[in-house]
């Protein structure tokens, strides 16, 4: 009987899905996606506490004022250890880079907007609508292509998200699709937006490694966002940026786990689609029911477990799937 290696379609289909299974897991982006989203989680659930001795964009700031220096030493360390030089950076990364940036920080004041509006689960779960609308940004600015068996598989996590993120209330659910909604399908679209510019970004840098080319982009894209809101912040909210350095014992871990949890996005971003990245990333919801559950002492429906099955299929599809 010829081996799995050898592609013969006279392996049962049950067996031969395993084995595809077997073989994405072994690329690396799969495993680098599920730690970025394992970060995120982490770091919303950070800035959701921070929240309460911070101002939205106060806490929005955190992440990134503390993130940028320690991101700069990365390279530094990493330009110094290896030996490696960095590329020239171009016009292409430069505004890409920014505009990333820009999507990213507006995306994330969204996301800390809706924490006090909204549970942890729900608040999150509005932005899941991104792998969607980074499929359609990819298409349109990258030319990336997504087939037909991975866009299913979108869609089943897609519903699932939206099980989960249904109240359990009659008056929650009449309200569901209020502004707070609009505001979180719109944080999924800008995070989505800032996805595909940073995947662009350092596919447009002409040498390096995919690790470099991505700490560099990483470098960048930080330094300009802690530049960026720190004079919004002065022109906005000037008492605000004494009370973030006020609070760098909480404030730091912030930035510490975002830039690991971007340097992860950054990462996958180089080596695959944005879209399928994104999409992967739904793993995000495990982990942000288990910070519900746990950290928030928040109830979890039945319906929310039907959900999270979802969410699971579609990942399983995805990896099984995605070329």
């Amino acid at each position: 009987m010829p081996s799995a290696e050898s592609g013969s379609t006279s392996l049962p289909c049950f067996d031969k899905s395993i084995w595809l299974l077997s073989k994405r897991r072994m690329e690396i982006w799969i495993p680098i996606t599920i730690a970025a989203a394992f970060l995120q989680n982490l770091r919303s659930a950070l800035q959701k506490k921070l929240r309460s001795s911070l101002s939205t964009w106060g806490a929005t700031a955190a992440r990134f004022v503390y993130a940028a220096p320690l991101a700069l030493a990365l390279l530094g360390g990493l330009l110094l250890t290896t030996g490696a030089k960095a590329p020239p950076l171009n016009l292409t990364f430069l505004l890409s880079g920014m505009a990333g940036g820009l999507a990213q920080i507006l995306a994330t004041g969204m996301l800390i907007h809706l924490f006090s509006h909204k549970n942890f689960t729900v608040a999150t779960a509005f932005t899941k609508t991104e792998p969607i609308q980074t499929a359609l940004f990819g298409i349109v600015l990258l030319g990336d292509h997504v087939s037909l068996a991975v866009a299913l598989a979108i869609l089943i996590s897609l519903v699932g998200v939206i099980l989960i993120s249904i109240p359990a209330d009659a008056e929650g659910r009449r309200n569901f699709l209020d502004r707070n909604a609009l505001i979180g399908i719109a944080a999924g679209g800008l995070f989505g937006l800032s996805a595909v510019a940073y995947r662009g970004a350092s596919l447009s840098l002409a040498d390096g490694s995919v690790f470099l080319r991505a700490t560099i982009t990483l470098a960048f894209v930080t330094s300009f966002q802690a530049v960026a809101i720190l004079a919004f912040l002065r022109l906005r909210e000037p008492g605000e940026t004494l009370r973030l350095l006020a609070s760098w014992r909480s404030a730091a871990w912030v930035g510490l786990v975002g830039m690991l949890g971007s340097l992860a996005w950054f990462t996958a971003f180089t080596l695959q689609n944005a879209a399928l990245v994104r999409a992967l990333g739904q793993v995000e919801v495990f982990f942000m029911i288990g910070a519900s559950l746990f950290v928030f002492r928040e109830r979890v429906k039945a319906r929310e477990i039907v959900g999270v099955l979802l969410v699971a299929a579609g990942i399983v599809g995805l990896v099984l799937w995605s070329a």
